[in-house]
């Protein structure tokens, strides 16, 4: 007759434990599960480079100034009115076919990121573009691929012009 006493007692107290350990076992696999969690949010560095300002002012007709943005190397080249009048004029001779007017908002300024579409190398600047040491593709001064394994063009970021001496890269 005592276990017919203690079994209702006994049963509260076993689901009350039962609610207890699977409570306490939830917040461990929670507080295990966070580091995995945490770490697919993007990085401070990445979160801050949303936008850069670069100064125009700097860049002589012919140079190029290479400038990080969200950890990515981004080519910003003053093209000089004879490169200009050639990447209008061989407007079908690459791979990724876009004219220049489509991959420039003011056609003294060339705005590219600096990864080769083939395998994110950085890209050389040679003379009249760029080349890829790693596989061989090559690109104009319009950021389009001329030949090698590279698929498509240079990427074009999103960019304003702020004034007549800035551009703000990450915002259109």
């Amino acid at each position: 007759m005592t276990d017919e006493i203690n079994e209702p007692e006994d049963s509260e107290r076993r689901e009350f434990l039962g609610k207890i350990t699977g409570a306490v076992a939830g917040a461990g696999v929670v507080t295990a599960c966070w580091p995995f969690v945490r770490s697919m949010y993007p990085a401070a560095d990445i979160l801050e480079g949303g936008t850069s300002t670069i100064k125009l002012g700097d860049i002589a007709p012919g140079e190029m100034k290479t400038v990080s943005w969200q950890g990515k190397p981004v080519f910003i080249l003053h093209r000089t009115d004879e490169q200009i009048e050639r990447m209008v004029s061989s407007e079908g001779s690459n791979k990724d076919p876009q004219s220049d007017d489509q991959r420039v908002q003011d056609p003294g300024w060339l705005v590219v990121v600096g990864l080769c579409t083939h395998l994110g190398c950085v890209p050389l600047r040679h003379g009249d573009g760029w080349s890829c040491p790693c596989h061989g593709s090559e690109y104009d001064n319009s950021g389009r691929v001329l030949k090698g394994p590279a698929p498509t063009n240079l990427l074009v970021p999103d960019y304003r012009f702020d004034d007549d001496d800035a551009i703000i890269i990450g915002e259109a």
